[in-house]
């Protein structure tokens, strides 16, 4: 599948920010770009946002995509692929879900037979540093696995992983951004403290995150190593990690990851 069309079922912010990576990456052209979503305004800033076309339901997106990506709410997914299931064609169609918590098994109990892909991507998709992770389903065959990998790796990092691992995925890599925005936003406000103005503050807390984690990736080095390098005998650094430490930011940051882990579990059970 070299180039093919891609059709979102539901159009909110995650669809539209794949559908911009997608177009960023050249990966589609706006032309063979469908969604649609029950609520007309999320629809038509897909279509804004995208240049892709808006159509009035499920079943005609399903009608002229060759990529069906059901991004809509866990509870709503079974809905969605009951109302496209008789237009499905295993040949033709393949179905990423990238909705949290719902298993391979429901998707596939939803719409039998055919080639599913569950997926966890996050919002730097949209400027191509996404960190994704993603499962095949029963019947998907080594040739879907490639051309998941060909899309999530379009926008950013795409991993390959167990089922069993996507929920902790979801706490660890699927909420993290917001993690990082609120570490940005709290390093800018000690900038602000300090006596920085606030947007010298915010770019420079930005770029230091961005930075650091260029670091990990780029070296290979272990986080704690790279941690160790920048803290001098004595230093201001070790001033500082040593206040993060009596607030806990460590012991927060792992329970954040497993509360929203543990919160995906129970999507998918409900």
């Amino acid at each position: 599948m070299s180039n093919p069309s891609i059709g979102f079922l539901g159009a909110g912010k995650m669809a539209t920010a794949l559908a911009q990576g997608f177009l960023k990456a050249g990966l589609v052209d706006a032309p063979r770009l469908f969604a649609s979503d029950v609520v007309p305004a999320a629809a038509l800033s897909f279509s804004n946002a995208t240049g892709g076309r808006s159509l009035p339901g499920n079943r005609e997106v399903a009608a002229v995509a060759d990529v069906l990506i059901v991004a809509v709410k866990p509870d709503q997914v079974a809905g969605v692929l009951h109302d496209v299931r008789d237009v499905l064609d295993p040949q033709r169609h393949r179905i990423l879900s990238i909705a949290a918590g719902v298993s391979i098994a429901s998707l596939e109990s939803a719409a039998p037979g055919q080639r599913v892909i569950r997926v966890m991507p996050n919002t730097p998709a949209l400027v191509g540093a996404s960190a994704s992770a993603y499962a095949l389903g029963s019947v998907a065959t080594a040739e879907d696995g490639v051309l998941a990998q060909r899309l999530l790796g379009s926008v950013g990092l795409a991993l390959k992983v167990k089922e069993r691992l996507l929920d902790a995925v979801t706490g660890l890599s699927g909420s993290g951004p917001a993690y990082g925005f609120l570490m940005i936003e709290a390093l800018a406000d000690g900038g602000v403290a300090a006596g920085l103005p606030r947007d010298i503050a915010q770019r420079l807390a930005a770029q230091t995150l961005l930075g650091a984690a260029r670091l990990v990736l780029e070296t290979g080095q272990h986080p704690g190593a790279l941690k160790d390098a920048v803290c001098s005998p004595g230093g201001t650094t070790i001033e500082g990690v040593h206040e993060l430490e009596k607030g806990g930011v460590r012991a927060a940051l792992i329970a954040a990851v497993r509360a929203a882990a543990d919160k995906s579990c129970r999507l998918g059970q409900s």
